[in-house]
C-alpha cells in the first residue's frame, strides 16, 4: 500500500484527495513541512507538499534518509524546492495547470473591486449609508494593460482584459511567437501600462522585479495586480511608491512573507509583520490570502492530478509532470 503523508492541509483539500485515493493510505497534517518536524515523514512513501512548505536541501535530506521516494506538490509554483539538490536523490513532480481560469477570473475581480471602490460600497451600504463620494472609478476600456507572464493564466487574463475592450501589451522571456500577444520590452511595458498585472512564475533572475527601480519607471497613478508569487515585489519599495502617491492601487493575493501568515486565523492577535499591516491599512490596497486559485473545479483537478502523479511513479515506474532543475 502506497503511503503518503500531506502537509499545510486545510478542510477543504481533504474531500477531494479522499474521492482520488482508491487503495492508497493518507495521512493529513495541519502543519508546514520544515526542518523541525520533517520527521513525521517516517516511514511514508511519499509527501504531497504545498507553496508554503519547505523543502530546502536539510529537508530533502532527511526526507531521503527516512526513505521517502517521491516530492508530490499540489500547486504549479517549486520555488520553494531546491531543485538542485534534489536531482538524483528524489524526484518532484507537481500539478502545472489546475484552474488557469480561477487565478484569472480572481485577479479581474481584485482589479474591479479596488477600482470601482465595491468592498467599501458593500460596508457603506450595510450601514444605511448611500452616499456615493469617495467612489469614483475609471473606464477600464481604453486602459493599457501589461501582462508580464504570458503562460495558461497570462493568456486568460489577456482575452478577460480584450472583452473589456482594453489594450494589452505583454512581457514574457519566451514569448509566444504563435499567438497575437503584442509583446514589448520590460521597460516599455512599465512606462505605458496603466495597470500591471503579474502572472509568472517566481526565479531566480525576477525576484523583486517591481522594486524602487521599476516604480520609478511607471505611470503615476498605475494599478499592480500580483497574484502569482510574493516575491515577485518588494513589499517594502512598493509601500513607499503607494505613500508616494506614485502607485494608485495594490491588489495583492500573494506577499513576499506569507509563509508563516496567510491560512491561519490572526483575527485576534497583533501582526508582527508592520509592512503587512501598513499595506492592509491603506485605502487603495486590497489583499487576499492567496485564494485565487480556490475554485471547486481547481481543487478537484488539483486532488486528481496529484494522485495520478504518485500512482503513476510506484505502480508504473513513470514520472508524470515531473520538476527538473
Amino acid at each position: 500500500m502506497i503511503k503518503v503523508a500531506f502537509f499545510d492541509t486545510k478542510q477543504y483539500d481533504i474531500p477531494g484527495f479522499e474521492k482520488y485515493k482508491g487503495d492508497m493510505e493518507f495521512k493529513f497534517f495541519e502543519t508546514k513541512l520544515t526542518e523541525d518536524i520533517v520527521n513525521l515523514t517516517n516511514g511514508f512513501d511519499a509527501i504531497c507538499a504545498f507553496v508554503n512548505d519547505e523543502l530546502n536541501d536539510r529537508v530533502i535530506e532527511k526526507l531521503c534518509k527516512n526513505n521517502v521516494k517521491l516530492i508530490a506538490l499540489r500547486c504549479a509554483g517549486f520555488n520553494n524546492v531546491d531543485l538542485k539538490y534534489a536531482e538524483g536523490r528524489i524526484p518532484v513532480v507537481r500539478v502545472p495547470a489546475y484552474s488557469p481560469y480561477a487565478v484569472a477570473e480572481h485577479t479581474m475581480a481584485l482589479l474591479l473591486t479596488s477600482l470601482r471602490r465595491i468592498h467599501k460600497a458593500y460596508n457603506r451600504t450595510r450601514e444605511f449609508n448611500f452616499s456615493l463620494n469617495g467612489f469614483t472609478g475609471f473606464d477600464l476600456h481604453g486602459k493599457t494593460v501589461g501582462v508580464v507572464g504570458t503562460g495558461k493564466i497570462g493568456k486568460i487574463f489577456i482575452n478577460i482584459c480584450k472583452g473589456f475592450g482594453m489594450n494589452v501589451i505583454a512581457y514574457d522571456v519566451y514569448p509566444d511567437t504563435t499567438s497575437d500577444i503584442n509583446y514589448v520590452s520590460l521597460d516599455e511595458l512599465f512606462e505605458k501600462s496603466d495597470i500591471i498585472s503579474l502572472h509568472c512564475p517566481l526565479t531566480e533572475d525576477n525576484e523583486y522585479l517591481i522594486n524602487k527601480d521599476s516604480i520609478n519607471k511607471m505611470k503615476k497613478g498605475v494599478f499592480i495586480l500580483n497574484t502569482s508569487r510574493g516575491k515577485l515585489i518588494n513589499a517594502e519599495d512598493l509601500l513607499a511608491g503607494i505613500k508616494e502617491r506614485k502607485i494608485g492601487a495594490a491588489c495583492l493575493d500573494v506577499y513576499e512573507d506569507e509563509n508563516d501568515i496567510f491560512f491561519k486565523d490572526y483575527s485576534g492577535h497583533i501582526l508582527q509583520d508592520d509592512i503587512l499591516a501598513r499595506l492592509i491599512s491603506m485605502p487603495n490596497v486590497i489583499i487576499t490570502s492567496h485564494q485565487a486559485f480556490l475554485t471547486e473545479e481547481a481543487l478537484d483537478n488539483i486532488a486528481n492530478t496529484t494522485v495520478t502523479n504518485i500512482r503513476s511513479f510506484f505502480e508504473e515506474g513513470k514520472l508524470i509532470n515531473q520538476v527538473t532543475n
